[in-house]
């Protein structure tokens, strides 16, 4: 029976290290490896010579060290896929620079490749080797599409627009003057990587109209509203249905017609960007009053006896006070009298007011007795 024991030394970079292979026969029964009769030790053997990080030094392509986490690669990986893209870069070597990149950011991010390749090189993951106890070998470490690998990093989503586009909030001024690049011929292919075609527009804009009442443009308010919307999914083409509430804030004095903007919180579709959603101010029909501006109007019904002899009309307010207007002159139909900054806040100056105005209705009698009449007559014949 015949034991073979090797040993492997391969944790120095860049020096070849050689194993040894000792060869032990068992001479007797006892089946005692630690006997020291019955056994027969042959000359130390080379084998085959392992050079640690034997390829490509990935680290150095993405510009990290060795003990990068992988939060410094993905920052790495950002920032060199997005200086190297052949869409944006026209240096002959761009798309190999490119690859070269999504395939160091796969196999660094991925702790068992990782550990392979730091032991036994790039050769060593091409080779099939393993680590023990980590299962498999891995075998053709890179055959994913580098195109992909970019789509995939910023989760499916239209990354052109947000690091390219219109969006200001980008996280690093590295990649502002990509937002000026014209990506005419970017689009999604079935693998969920981008394919040459065309660049994709937004979709249009959704457009809902939102009731308010009066007492909330007085003081002001938050609604949620909750919309449902198409996402698409990480593949490029899919789309899902989801929820999302969004929160609009009315603020003080705001006229009907103006409008709330939440960009590219709508639909999505594999040929479309996110719509943007447009909320439109519809004023409530009020019980009490109706709305001119910033002013609000009240009509007050007076007799013809109150209208003629003065009277005082307690007039409501949108904040449910009472205001005692007196009236002692002659009152005509259609008489307007003003509360001044008793109206809805100025939308461009919150602090100040516009009026409540009353306008007044005279309520005639159906009949009046023969008598009452003359009356009148008589009293009326000197004006």
């Amino acid at each position: 029976m015949v034991l073979i024991w090797t040993q492997f030394g391969v944790k120095h970079k860049n020096v070849n290290v050689k194993c040894k292979v000792r060869v032990m026969h068992r001479g007797d029964s006892s089946g005692s490896s630690s006997s020291a009769e019955g056994t027969k030790s042959e000359p130390d053997t080379p084998c085959l010579s392992i050079k640690p990080n034997a390829g490509k030094d990935f680290y150095k392509v993405l510009g990290v060290s060795q003990d990068s986490n992988e939060d410094e690669i993905k920052k790495a990986y950002r920032k060199m896929a997005l200086k190297f893209h052949p869409d944006k870069n026209s240096e002959a070597d761009a798309e190999d620079r490119f690859k070269e990149i999504a395939e160091a950011y796969e196999i660094l991010t991925d702790p068992k490749k990782r550990n392979i390749y730091d032991q036994y090189g790039e050769e060593g993951l091409r080779g099939g080797m393993s680590v023990a106890g980590q299962g498999k070998a891995f075998r053709n470490h890179f055959s994913t599409d580098p195109h992909a690998t970019f789509s995939s990093f910023f989760h499916g989503s239209d990354h052109f627009d947000i690091f390219f586009g219109q969006d200001n909030e980008a996280e690093d001024d590295l990649f502002n003057p990509f937002r000026r690049f014209p990506f005419s011929h970017v689009g999604a292919n079935h693998d969920g990587g981008l394919r040459r075609g065309r660049r994709r527009l937004q979709g249009e804009e959704v457009v809902h109209e939102l009731p308010v009442t009066l007492e909330e443009v007085m003081h002001g308010c938050t609604k949620h509203v909750k919309v449902t919307r198409s996402r698409l999914n990480a593949d490029g083409q899919s789309v899902r249905s989801e929820e999302k509430v969004l929160n609009v804030v009315v603020k003080k004095g705001w006229k009907a017609g103006t409008r709330i903007t939440f960009p590219r919180e709508g639909d999505e579709t594999p040929n479309n960007t996110p719509a943007d959603v447009t909320f439109v101010l519809r004023d409530t029909e009020h019980s009490q009053y109706k709305r001119d501006g910033a002013h609000i109007v009240f009509t007050a019904s007076i007799t013809l006896k109150e209208a003629l002899c003065g009277c005082t009309v307690n007039v409501p307010t949108l904040d449910n006070r009472m205001m005692p207007l007196p009236c002692s002159d002659v009152i005509k139909p259609g008489a307007v009298r003003r509360l001044r900054g008793e109206g809805l806040p100025v939308a461009k100056c919150p602090s100040k007011r516009g009026d409540l105005v009353v306008e007044f209705q005279v309520l005639f009698p159906d009949r009046i007795p023969p008598q009452s009449r003359e009356i009148i007559k008589h009293s009326l014949g000197q004006c």
